[in-house]
């Protein structure tokens, strides 16, 4: 057995009470931040008359639902099945509910609702809701009382029809399960900077962001430039449609790299210098931060902005039209995530191997490896 996996209890814990109509779903999630991820049941509500009820068929895992379930990010409520890249068929919908029905492919990203009234969610980009987007798993769901919402590492989910998307029927669904967090994140930038043909995209890190901005800004147009500290990647870079691949150790590279980029997609989570990657960019270019590290940043010299007027942003997923955007643009150019597919009892292991890197390029559950809840639990 692998170390620090754990072993599954006997029956599954059951999250919340099962209402009228609602139904069990089988589950894998975390019991506390060191159970690991362990067999459970989740009790989903009737679809009310705005609700989509949905049939998981692949749930992506990001590197954000490590940290979410072994408490990295502080105080977590457990018990808590994260997956926030749900790709799945309509088994059921609202009385209200005229934009889908019973077998549409669809999918669910990193949010299930937000606030509907503010001006971030009326211009369509809920991502930014002023008054806090409800995240797919681990929020307090806003409308349903006092209920914790719970991620798609399992065989169901009932969500407001206003967050659903309609995955494109020419894609590999298991395959478009990362684009709707991995897709979306690094779509976003680029049409916010409105990237497009001949423009040169430089993008930092070659993981599971780095590797969807390298096949986005290549199906938009671009040159692409990938920057790694790590020779050994740059066959993959280049398998992928890289242009180019520059040695960012290398002082002589990064040097021949001096003002030749527009725009950069920066996907590093741990910390690291930023002023080399500032020097490569081109008057009015951008740098677009990704990666959030866990530690400080090095200081970014003001002066390397200001002599070339240079923009250094950050992005954070997609609105709901933009997320759709980018299914449909992906479905245009044959555009997916490469994948590694696994089974529930594979997913602790998953969870090791993203700490160590050791994945090309992400991980998604196979749900229909989970085991049907035990009766047990209805009681």
């Amino acid at each position: 057995m692998t170390p620090g996996r754990p072993v599954p209890p006997p029956l599954a814990q059951t999250i919340n009470p099962v209402a009228d109509g609602g139904v069990l779903a089988a589950a894998y999630g975390a019991t506390s931040g060191d159970s690991g991820l362990v067999p459970l049941t989740v009790a989903r509500r009737a679809p009310k008359a705005d609700d989509v009820e949905i049939a998981i068929e692949y749930c992506g895992l990001c590197h954000s639902d490590v940290h979410a379930t072994r408490g990295e990010w502080g105080n977590q409520s457990y018990p808590l099945v994260p997956g926030h890249e749900i790709v799945g068929t309509v088994s059921r919908v609202g009385a209200d509910v005229t934009d889908f029905e019973a077998g549409d492919r669809v999918g669910v990203g990193c949010m299930v609702d937000s606030c509907r009234e503010c001006g971030s969610c009326l211009d369509g980009l809920e991502q930014y809701c002023e008054n806090g987007m409800t995240g797919t798993y681990g929020a307090k769901d806003r409308r349903n009382g006092d209920t914790v919402t719970q991620g798609g590492y399992a065989t169901s989910v009932v969500v407001d029809r206003r967050y659903v998307l309609r995955v494109p029927e020419s894609l590999d669904p298991a395959a478009v399960a990362p684009l709707l967090c991995a897709g979306v994140t690094t779509f976003s930038p680029l049409r916010h900077f409105d990237v497009e043909e001949d423009d040169v995209v430089g993008v930092v890190g070659l993981g599971g962001l780095g590797h969807m901005a390298v096949k986005l800004a290549k199906a938009m147009g671009a040159k692409v430039v990938v920057f790694t500290t790590s020779e050994a990647k740059a066959p993959a870079a280049l398998e992928l449609g890289a242009d180019d691949v520059v040695l960012s150790r290398d002082p002589a590279a990064m040097a021949a790299a001096d003002r030749t980029i527009d725009l950069i997609i920066d996907t590093v989570a741990a910390p690291h210098d930023l002023n080399p990657f500032f020097r490569t960019l081109r008057v009015d270019g951008a740098l677009f931060q990704l990666g959030l590290p866990s530690e400080a940043m090095p200081p970014v010299n003001p002066g390397a902005l200001i002599c070339r007027r240079i923009a250094y942003a950050g992005s954070l997923i997609g609105g709901i039209a933009e997320t759709q955007e980018m299914l449909d643009f992906c479905a245009e150019h044959g555009v997916v995530a490469d994948i590694e597919l696994v089974g529930a009892d594979q997913l602790n292991e998953a969870y090791h191997r993203m700490v160590a890197g050791d994945v090309k390029y992400r991980f998604v559950l196979d749900t229909g490896t989970l085991q049907a809840p035990a009766k047990e639990a209805d009681a």
